[in-house]
């Protein structure tokens, strides 16, 4: 008969945090939210950190190159869907990679001879407003001169006419050489009131460019995840069936870490393409999942996962507990999983940090899965409702609102992640709809960051492992429930104070 497990499945809006003792030295302003992303040895930093414990879904209408950037510079990271053509994929990597190193790849370029028509082809193509003029129109070309957005006017210079003509020479420039660092690049930016310095090597071949707004946007965002290059990092979905042919293309494209993608990780399939990836890749580092308890995760850490995340069914836009009567409680599964981690943790000397995906409808679920012991999360729903995801923003009678449809859902056509047989989803395991629009992501996450950092402050705790092992947690009854939310007709226009 059925193994029946006696716990029962429980989320994460059964429980609440208990106060704990807040010390003078325990303040918003003294919050460390670093968080390991892939498995290290256990009391010594990760390979790779987060500032912050989000990460984006690996979905279509949440994780485009335009989100991974802004995650990236607010301390979390994005996990591009590969749900698209490999070099599409690569692209998208790419295009992250380039958006601000420091030392940037010039990505808008062309000939002298080029008419300014082709410039303003490629300027609209790339978003940027700078172009570098190389003697054969690529990023490593001789460079010959810039020219940028305010060098000419459509309607008031002739289009037809050569880039040569409008472009200031490298003469005029006075370029850098390549052993300059980024420090001294960044002063000369200011002291000749530049910006932008191109960067040569010895035969005037074009190596990098150097950006004033890059130096704002270090001030701007100083919990920037970012490469040894000064890159901002981002990761790749990867999925069981083309990943020899996918994997390599993402690390030549510059991938910073990799995630198999699958509603459900416990399976032989996962493990015999982890096993692949460390074998042929072992620099790179690579996630599995998805799991519910500690047995499956055990597995995957033993195939050699980085990290593993947790979650079935628990997705605002999945179906697949309806469907198919598998899953699990969110907060049943993270609490169980994590207790597996720790004990392979004290049996192995290496951690793998796990990522609590799916469940999180409230900014306060995000602190209550880091308690139970979620290293960080992957958020869907919450992503999707930015200016920064994939979805159109439309008009409703309420307001705004963002497209948002699931992996699982005929419209993402992702039919080989779900395994059903055939060549399309027989039933569908994911829907098609709408979440509340929410304006900028940077405006949005700041908020919740906000929020989970006074958490972390009135639970006594100021960093993420402290508040894991000194976090207090009650369940909640109905009524107690019930008493959480405001019980008063709420005021929908501000009070005028006199």
């Amino acid at each position: 008969m059925a193994q029946i497990i006696a716990e029962v499945s429980r989320t994460f809006n059964e429980f609440l945090l208990l106060p704990n003792r807040t010390r003078t030295d325990c303040s918003v302003a003294t919050v460390d939210l670093r968080a390991p992303l892939v498995r290290h040895i256990a009391g010594e930093a990760s390979a790779i950190e987060l500032r912050s414990p989000f990460t984006s879904a690996i979905m279509q209408a949440v994780s485009t190159p335009e989100l991974a950037i802004a995650l990236a510079r607010n301390g979390g990271l994005s996990f591009l869907h590969h749900n698209q053509p490999i070099r599409d994929q690569a692209a998208a990597v790419r295009q992250v990679k380039n958006f601000k190193a420091g030392f940037v790849t010039s990505d808008t370029n062309v000939r002298p001879g080029d008419s300014l028509s082709i410039l303003v082809d490629v300027m609209r193509r790339t978003g940027h407003s700078t172009a570098a003029v190389t003697h054969d129109g690529t990023a490593t070309g001789r460079l010959l001169g810039l020219v940028t957005s305010r060098d000419f006017h459509p309607q008031r210079h002739d289009l037809d006419g050569p880039v040569s003509g409008r472009m200031t020479a490298v003469a005029d420039l006075a370029p850098a050489g390549p052993d300059i660092t980024l420090s001294e690049a960044n002063a000369r930016l200011w002291d000749e009131r530049l910006d932008c310095l191109p960067v040569l090597d010895t035969e005037g071949h074009l190596q990098h460019l150097v950006f004033r707004s890059d130096y704002a946007d270090n001030k701007r965002f100083p919990n920037q995840v970012v490469d040894g290059a000064k890159r901002l990092r981002v990761g790749a979905g990867i999925n069981t069936h083309d990943y020899q042919e996918r994997v390599p293309a993402l690390l030549e494209a510059g991938v910073d870490v990799l995630c198999f993608d699958s509603s459900d990780g416990y399976s032989d399939w996962q493990a015999k393409a982890l096993t692949w990836v460390k074998k042929h890749y072992p620099e790179v580092p690579v996630g599995g999942g998805n799991v519910v308890d500690g047995e499956a995760f055990t597995f995957l850490a033993e195939a050699g996962a980085d990290f593993v995340k947790v979650g079935v069914g628990g997705g605002s836009i999945c179906i697949t507990r309806d469907q198919k009567g598998i899953g699990r409680g969110q907060a049943s599964a993270v609490l169980d999983v994590a207790a597996a981690r720790d004990a392979f943790s004290e049996r192995t000397g290496e951690y793998v940090p796990i990522c609590s995906d799916g469940g999180l409808v409230h900014d306060y679920h995000v602190s209550l899965a880091l308690a139970m012991g979620a290293d960080f999360v992957m958020m869907g729903r919450y992503f999707a409702r930015f200016d920064q995801a994939a979805g159109a923003k439309l008009p409703t009678r309420d307001g705004f609102v963002k497209e948002y449809w699931g992996e699982g859902s005929n419209r993402a056509r992702n039919w080989q992640r779900y395994g059903q047989g055939g060549q399309g989803l027989v039933f569908e395991e994911g829907v098609d709809g709408h979440v509340p629009y929410a304006g900028d992501l940077n405006e949005g996450l700041a908020l919740t960051i906000a929020k989970l950092k006074a958490t972390m402050v009135s639970c006594g705790s100021d960093t993420l492992p402290e508040f894991q092992s000194t976090a207090r947690l009650t369940l909640v009854s109905d009524q107690s429930f019930q008493e959480s939310h405001a019980n008063v007709t709420v005021r929908e226009a501000p009070a005028t104070v006199s």
